[in-house]
Formats: C-alpha cells, sequence, structure tokens
C-alpha cells in the first residue's frame, strides 16, 4: 500500500499560533516552503523579494517564540515583511500584493492585527516599538515588544535618537538588528552562538540585574562602576560595547539563519530580559533562491521573473525614464562645470545618481538613509561655491523639511533638489507618493519650484538649476517612461518664472504644472471636436507664477482649469491666490482647480489611480462640462 504524501508543513499554518504545535526540529523545511511560496507569488506580481528571502527563518522564529498579535512585533520599512504575511492569515491573498485592491507591500494596520505599526519609510520603528513598550508598562499588560531594524536603516539619525531613549528609560524593548550586509560584524560559528546563549541565559542576565540592585543602594557612581566593568568584560568575549553604551543589553551577533541559533536566543531574552536588549542577526539578503544571491542587488525589488532562470519580464521602453533622463543630463552637465557635486540619500541607482557615480565617484555622496543630514550637507557645500544636487525621492524629502526651511532657504542657498517620484508611484501606494512637495516648497519664500512636463524638459530643467545661483532650486519629475518627445543635444537655460503656450484657443484655457500636460493636450482635442475651442499651457514653474501668462489666459477665456499631480495647496492654490488678489475672479471668469483628491489613494497601476483622481483626459474633460454647466449629453459627445 503506498503512503500518502505528508501534508506541507505551510498548509498547517493558518496562523502564528499553529507554529507551536510545530517541533523546532521541522522548522527547517518549513522555511524553505515559506521561500517556495515568497518565489512563486512574487514571480507572478513583482516586487520586493531580496529581503524578505533573508529574514525567513528569523520571522518563523519569532513568531513561534513570543505570543503575536499580542506581542507586537514590527518590521522596520517593510520591504522585508512577505514570509510574515504569508505566516499571519494572508497567505492566501500574496499573489495579489501590490495588486489593485490586493495586499500592501508594507505592513499596514488596516489590513491586519498583526501589522501594529504601518511601515513605508525606514528608521521609525524603534521610536515606535519604544511607545508602545512605554505603552505596556504603564498599562501593566506585560506584552513583549520586538523591532526589527536593517543594518541600513541605522544610519538614520532618528533610530539612533530611539536607541538613546530607549535606553535612557530602561524599557522593556527587543531590537533585533537584521544585519544583511555584515556591514558590522560577521557570526564566529559555533562559538559566538555559544557566548550568545550564555549571554542571554538566566545566570548571566540574573547577576547583571542582582549588580543593578545592588549597585542602586550604594548608589549612582558605583553603579556606573560596576556596570561598565560586567560589559566590558562581556565585550571581551562577545563584541564590541556601542550598543552598552547606549544602555542597551548586547547578544550576538548570531547566525539568523540557523534555527538552533535563533530559538535558544530569543527565549532566553523572552524569559529573562529587563531592559531594552539589541540582538544582532547577521543574514543573507536572497537566501535560499540562486539567482537573487547572485545578484549584485539581490533582487530586492523585481519585476515579474522566471522562477528557473530567475530572468525577470521587462516590457521594451517606449521612450527613456525620467530618472535615466536627469541622471544621463546631470552627467553631461557635470563634464562641463567641476562645480557639480551629487548627493543622494541611499537611493543612488532608484534617482539616476549612480550615473554621475560612475563618471565622477570623488563628486558623488551617499550619505546613507539620512536625509536630513544629506539636506544640510549639501547646503554646507553650497556655502563654498559648490553646485550641490541633492536628489532626493519627494516622500522622503518630506523627512528633512526643516532642513529645507532652517539650513537652505532661509540662509538663500543655492541647493538644487531633483525631485523623482513625483506624483502617484503605483505599487508601493501612499507612503511612496509624492504628493505633497509643491505645497511645501512653494511655501518657502525664495525657493523655485519647477514641474518638468515630459522628458525634453526635465534636461531644460536641469541646466536651468546647474546655472541658477540666485537661492534655492527645485524640480519634480515622475517615476517611470517619459512621452516619446524629441530630445535637444543640451538643455536650454529656461527664463525663471514663464511657462509656455502649448496650443492656442478662445474658450477653454488648460494650465498644466507637470506631466499632466500630455492628458491635457488629449483632453483639448476631445474639447475641440465637441465644438470647445481650447488653450493648453504649460505652467513649468509654481513659484514664481507667470503671472503675465494667467492674466492673459483668465481675460481671453471663458473657463480656466489648473491641473496638476499634487495635494490640494500646490499650484493651484498659488494660482487661486493670485487671481483673487488681482480681482480676476469678479467678471465671471470659471475657474476650477483640478488636484489630487483629499484622501490617501491605494496602491494600483498609476493610470488607474490618476483615472481614480479624476486626472486623466476624461477627468479634465467632466470638468470642463461641469464649470459651463453642460448637460452629461454634451460630456457625452466629447468621448
Amino acid at each position: 500500500m503506498t503512503q500518502r504524501p505528508a501534508t506541507p508543513l505551510l498548509d498547517q499554518v493558518l496562523s502564528p499560533a499553529d507554529l507551536k504545535k510545530i517541533e523546532d526540529k521541522e522548522l527547517p523545511a518549513l522555511a524553505k516552503e515559506v521561500r517556495a511560496e515568497m518565489i512563486d507569488a512574487v514571480s507572478q506580481t513583482g516586487g520586493h523579494l531580496g529581503a524578505g528571502l533573508g529574514v525567513v527563518e528569523l520571522t518563523i522564529a519569532i513568531h513561534k517564540v513570543f505570543d503575536t498579535p499580542d506581542d507586537r512585533l514590527i518590521f522596520d520599512v517593510g520591504h522585508q515583511c512577505y514570509p510574515h504575511k504569508i505566516l499571519t492569515g494572508r497567505r492566501d491573498r500574496i499573489r495579489t500584493i501590490r495588486q489593485e485592491d490586493g495586499l500592501s507591500g508594507f505592513t499596514k494596520r488596516t489590513e491586519s492585527e498583526y501589522d501594529p505599526f504601518g511601515a513605508g519609510h525606514s528608521s521609525t520603528s524603534i521610536s515606535a516599538g519604544l511607545g508602545m513598550a512605554v505603552a505596556s508598562e504603564l498599562k501593566h499588560d506585560g506584552r513583549k515588544v520586538i523591532a526589527v531594524i536593517g543594518d541600513g536603516a541605522m544610519s538614520a539619525g532618528m533610530a539612533f535618537e530611539a536607541l538613546n531613549n530607549a535606553g535612557a528609560l530602561d524599557a522593556r524593548l527587543i531590537v533585533i538588528l537584521n544585519d544583511n550586509d555584515m556591514s558590522i560584524a560577521p557570526p564566529t560559528g559555533a562559538m559566538s552562538a555559544y557566548l550568545a546563549r550564555l549571554a542571554s541565559g538566566r545566570t548571566y542576565m540574573g547577576i547583571r540585574e542582582f549588580g543593578k540592585k545592588l549597585t542602586a543602594y550604594l548608589g549612582k557612581k558605583v553603579d556606573r562602576a560596576i556596570t561598565r566593568a560586567v560589559e566590558h568584560a562581556r565585550g571581551y568575549v562577545t563584541g564590541g560595547t556601542m550598543f552598552e553604551e547606549l544602555g542597551f543589553y548586547h547578544v550576538g551577533p548570531i547566525d539568523g539563519h540557523s534555527f538552533e541559533h535563533l530559538l535558544p536566543v530569543l527565549r532566553n531574552v523572552r524569559d529573562n530580559a529587563e531592559g531594552p536588549v539589541l540582538i544582532h542577526v547577521v543574514t543573507q539578503k536572497g537566501k535560499g533562491y540562486e539567482p537573487a544571491e547572485k545578484a549584485a542587488d539581490k533582487y530586492h525589488g523585481v519585476n515579474k521573473f522566471d522562477v528557473i532562470t530567475g530572468a525577470q519580464a521587462k516590457a521594451k521602453p517606449n521612450a527613456p525614464s525620467y530618472t535615466s533622463v536627469f541622471g544621463e543630463t546631470l552627467v553631461q552637465e557635470g563634464r562641463l562645470d567641476e562645480r557639480i557635486v551629487a548627493i543622494t540619500a541611499a537611493m543612488p541607482g532608484g534617482t539616476g545618481v549612480d550615473k554621475f557615480a560612475s563618471e565622477f565617484p570623488a563628486r558623488t555622496f551617499d550619505v546613507g538613509i539620512a536625509e536630513q543630514h544629506a539636506v544640510t550637507f549639501a547646503a554646507g557645500l553650497a556655502t563654498e561655491g559648490l553646485k550641490p544636487f541633492a536628489a532626493i525621492y519627494s516622500t522622503f524629502l518630506q523627512r528633512a523639511y526643516d532642513q529645507v526651511v532652517h539650513d537652505v532657504a532661509i540662509q538663500k542657498l543655492p541647493v538644487r533638489f531633483p525631485i523623482d517620484r513625483a506624483g502617484l508611484v503605483g505599487a508601493d501606494g501612499p507612503t511612496h507618493a509624492g504628493s505633497f512637495d509643491t505645497g511645501y516648497l512653494a511655501a518657502l519664500p525664495g525657493f523655485v519650484v519647477m514641474a518638468a512636463a515630459d522628458e525634453a524638459e526635465l534636461k531644460h530643467m536641469v541646466r536651468t538649476a546647474v546655472e541658477y545661483d540666485e537661492g534655492p532650486i527645485s524640480f519634480r519629475y515622475p517615476r517611470g517612461e517619459g512621452v516619446g518627445v524629441e530630445m535637444p543635444e543640451r538643455g536650454e537655460i529656461l527664463q525663471i518664472g514663464k511657462g509656455r503656450i502649448i496650443r492656442e484657443g478662445t474658450k477653454v484655457a488648460l494650465l498644466s504644472f507637470g506631466t499632466r500636460l500630455a492628458e491635457c493636450v488629449a483632453a483639448a482635442e476631445d474639447l475641440e471636436a465637441a465644438g470647445l475651442s481650447t488653450t493648453v499651457a504649460d505652467a513649468r514653474f509654481a513659484k514664481p507664477l507667470d503671472e503675465d501668462l494667467i492674466r492673459r489666459l483668465a481675460h481671453e477665456h471663458e473657463v480656466l482649469i489648473t491641473i496638476e499631480e499634487g495635494a490640494i495647496g500646490g499650484f493651484s492654490s498659488h494660482v487661486l491666490n493670485f487671481l483673487a488678489r488681482e480681482g480676476l475672479l469678479d467678471g465671471g471668469l470659471k475657474v476650477r482647480p483640478m488636484a489630487l483628491p483629499d484622501l490617501w489613494l491605494d496602491h494600483a497601476k498609476p493610470e488607474a489611480m490618476y483615472a481614480r483622481a479624476g486626472l486623466d483626459r476624461h477627468g479634465i474633460v467632466k470638468t470642463v462640462f461641469a464649470a459651463l454647466g453642460q448637460s452629461s449629453a454634451g460630456l457625452g459627445s466629447a468621448g
């Protein structure tokens, strides 16, 4: 009689509680199944792969040892959360990840009780975890709080601010440093694992706590002396004491792919730790999938791919991407002006700065995940006559707004801000959308704020920024391909504060700021077909506004529509403010601002998101007809 195959272990795990029923010796087999599930899912959807593959064992071990969701587990950034989602009741939806109406690519509080904190930007987990740990102490509920943070995210000042505060509060917080680049120290095999188990065990921790209580009685001076002696003595055999100096008990490094190393340490810390603990775990990005292990980026973010070969599906581009146009143009200008320098905050490839770095490594600075430092560093460079380009995504520039205000704008320093990922970004959803930069930069006195309508305009704006030295200047552009316009050999220097007319009409004026210009042109064709003569203009500048252009559009048209791929409070608000101050709204001009709606738009394809926001050609046409008070029959004739 043939024996029926055993039920796959992963099929037995409907929630983390089911992990308690699986024996420790079976966990490596479960990890293999989780990896296979994740690889198969991401091959169909695209998404973040390498980081998740690296934390499979760690994720299983945490959920097995701790009682989630009552114990709080926080993943920093969230790129590594796919195994977590598979194990927490979302396996049946894992093939919808980053798809419209599907799972988020990051942890999300509204998605699952197992996601206690949303994570889109890095370096927030320790601060959030500390808040939860303190709340737990105040409520006397005894829950554990575990924050998993990568070594890259530790480059942000916020992470160290949180470590310092946690140490000072002596909070019951467990921080797991996931060192997936071996950038701090490699594990040293069996001896390292033995020492980690010993140091996290009841005997050593008991001696440590006894010492604390004794010296609390004898006085702070003695306390400091004994504590330092204990920690420095341990440092001779288990590693450095940087984290102890911040008030943490440091365990590791240990092998993050070995359950024999992970489980006893996690159990010891769970049962014995009284204050903040940092467990240093070394993992490998892309672990268990050979194409990812061999790739330079470890398959951090991938398109759909063939599981067997690892080959990614890539559509042939119709036009160069905005990011590549920026990178190549900066290189072109860098050859002509040796004062140009480039700064990126851990995103050289994403911003196109890698192209500049290849040719000018000494003039390129990757400061790590430290946007605040990046901006003030750029300000310092500008004081000495250099021409810094601080290339930062719109969503990440938000993190450095105080530095933009105080260290750049108030001092009128000519820092150039290329702002990638402007507007809606698709699968990454609201955490990465570039919705607010126009509003928060155009509010600052003396700031020049531009938006490229196409890839040729982007080239002009790079050149314009190079030559502009009267103060800070920014230019925004989206992710993805350009529109396929003819490219100039070199960018032109634009006149500051001057837009352009794309097509002339008499009744309706469409004034675009950014890459919605192509949709405006398409909408104008529909309006012309319906008998509405339409002007299309590209504002180019939100600050300073082209006031002459706006006056002309207001005087010569019955309807004026402003269109931008940003939130309320940006370009349209500045135009409306100008129209009101000039009295141009008093003569019956019908003005309708079109911006992103006042809500968080969930992930989908960018075109679907813009359609939902009403910022496509059909939304523009509909807005025009509504302004004219015409019926839906008239709207239908506009196509």
